[in-house]
């Protein structure tokens, strides 16, 4: 079926990278509470998208982050309306152990989160893949973690930002203090997940990498 291992390791990063993407968006409407901050829940699945981007940047490119970010925002797209579909259609009563009003409180998010998701989605994973060989043309193979965490410390201020704005801002859910304080916590808590994630990249680069050189070894 795969006629290289490093078409396995695109296929085994890819569909951790779109899992986690698609379910970082199904949860985002469940707000918890670290402390004093509030943030959502989908900033859980967050840091494992964060290396996988950053592996697939290293090992297939700027196309191959872009083409997988294009798909993944398509599949998103596609969860939210087979959603949709399932909250439209009604319950069976007295049967089903879910009722449609506790299905829709949980699965059903506003256009606006929705749509807030989805831009934040790509704007920031573009923004990301730019950043990264913007930084990885001038190092070389060096200084993996200057590209890796440069290039998510800049996509992750426009993600948080954005989705916010969409999602709760603009509708006039939240006022503009609660927006700009809302968002720079999220960023804050995402960027120290981007600098502890730096040994698990280096563990990646390192796995992958004696992965592939054992079939040079073999040919």
């Amino acid at each position: 079926m795969f006629k290289t291992r490093k078409e396995i390791v695109f296929v085994i990063l890819a569909g951790i990278f779109i899992t986690n993407a698609v379910v970082a968006e199904l949860i985002g409407g469940k707000l918890i509470q670290i402390g004093p901050f509030v943030m959502s829940i989908g900033i859980l699945p967050w840091p494992i998208v964060f290396l996988t981007t950053d592996l697939i940047n290293e090992y297939f490119g700027e196309k191959g982050v872009k083409k997988l970010s294009f798909i993944t925002a398509c599949l998103i797209a596609y969860a939210f309306l087979i959603l949709f579909m399932a909250i439209v259609i009604p319950a069976a009563k007295g049967i089903s152990p879910v009722n449609d009003q506790q299905f829709e409180a949980v699965f059903g998010q506003s256009m606006w989160i929705i749509f807030g998701s989805i831009i934040a989605f790509m704007v920031s994973q573009l923004i990301d893949v730019s950043v990264f060989w913007f930084f990885r043309k001038r190092t070389g193979h060096k200084k993996i973690w200057l590209r890796t965490t440069g290039s998510t410390v800049i996509s992750q201020l426009f993600d948080s930002f954005i989705v916010l704005g969409i999602a709760f801002w603009l509708p006039g859910k939240i006022d503009f203090d609660t927006f700009i304080s809302s968002g720079l916590i999220g960023y804050t808590f995402k960027l120290a997940i981007a600098i502890l994630l730096t040994p698990a990249i280096y563990l990646g680069h390192h796995l992958i990498k004696r992965y592939l050189d054992e079939e040079k070894e073999e040919k």
